[in-house]
């Protein structure tokens, strides 16, 4: 398996999946905010950079995945899968014990040189509340989907990355 694993990641497809789908989580989460009026709070906003860093991975592996690049691309992933994972069993831990009087900040923190929700609004502004679980499909949350998300982000990458010593490349 791990050797399979070293040979698609030195091909343009699997990374592209993984961008893919890392960009259908994000499509699907404005289509959430923007169909359906669900309001993103300060924790969505920080998952979906999480999300936007694992689409930036697939992008970066794709580039030239035969070339250590690809390397690059792996740090990338587990970054985002690793900060996503982070991200989401706070933001779960916050909405099954919610606390008594402190919630999430009412406006997402970005660098002054990365000023992302000035720059798209209709992306990265929080309106929403961390605590609201105004959604839910099998009896789970968003952020709760979302943990198994990166749980399986973050598996598959280090996967990927074991896949990558010397033993497990292609013959």
């Amino acid at each position: 398996m791990l050797g399979m694993l070293n040979r698609c990641s030195r091909g343009r497809g699997a990374w592209l999946l993984l961008a893919l789908s890392a960009f259908a989580f994000e499509a699907t989460a404005l289509w959430f905010q923007h169909v359906i009026g669900l309001k993103p709070c300060v924790m969505c906003i920080y998952e979906r950079c999480a999300v936007l860093g694992v689409l930036l991975a697939g992008i970066v592996g794709a580039i030239a995945p035969a070339t250590p690049l690809r390397f690059i691309a792996i740090l990338i992933w587990l970054a985002g899968a690793a900060e996503g994972l982070k991200l989401t069993w706070q933001h779960t831990m916050l909405q099954i014990n919610p606390p008594l009087f402190a919630t999430c900040d009412f406006k997402a923190r970005f660098p002054s040189w990365l000023p992302l929700d000035q720059w798209f609004p209709g992306m990265f502004v929080a309106n929403g509340n961390c605590l609201d679980r105004s959604w839910t499909l099998l009896n789970l949350s968003m952020p709760e989907w979302l943990l198994g998300v990166f749980v399986v982000y973050m598996l598959v990458a280090i996967l990927v990355l074991i896949a990558q010593l010397p033993r497990f490349r292609s013959r």
